[in-house]
């Protein structure tokens, strides 16, 4: 395989990923939030079966924020080893152009990864705000009765 199609394979392998898992994130943030919306305390008698239910998927989204920086990385890492190679294999002059636009490219995995993991990381603190929220009131509720 060609080292170009080698860097086409990392680079959209790795924005591929980010970008799939940008879209996981945003589906379980929206699944949430309509869960939140639609959750009865008063169905729950236990504490930690509302936790439960409250929580699901969130460490999901929670994994994705911290992770995705790292994938990222990874992605940028792969694509200046690939122009490293590319700038050794050159028999002739090289061209500094051509090696600054490979290392600038290189770069825009680990932009994707912060672009999903920013995002990723405010809705989870936003949903366990909630979770908490909810779990007070829950708390109140029992104290009432």
């Amino acid at each position: 395989m060609p080292i170009e199609q080698l860097k086409d394979v990392v680079d959209y392998g790795v924005i591929g990923l980010l970008i799939f898992l940008s879209f996981i994130t945003f589906a379980y943030a929206i699944e949430r939030v309509l869960f939140f919306r639609s959750v009865k305390l008063s169905d729950y008698s236990h504490k930690l079966a509302l936790e439960i239910d409250l929580s699901k998927r969130l460490a999901t989204i929670a994994s994705i924020g911290s992770n995705a920086p790292y994938i990222g990385l990874l992605g940028t890492v792969l694509a200046i080893i690939l122009t490293f190679y590319i700038i050794g294999d050159q028999q002739d002059t090289i061209d500094p152009g051509e090696i600054m636009k490979h290392l600038a490219l290189a770069l825009k995995a680990t932009a994707a990864g912060l672009v999903v993991a920013i995002p990723a990381t405010v809705l989870y603190n936003a949903l366990l705000t909630k979770v908490d929220t909810l779990l007070s009131k829950w708390e109140i509720m029992q104290d009432q009765k």
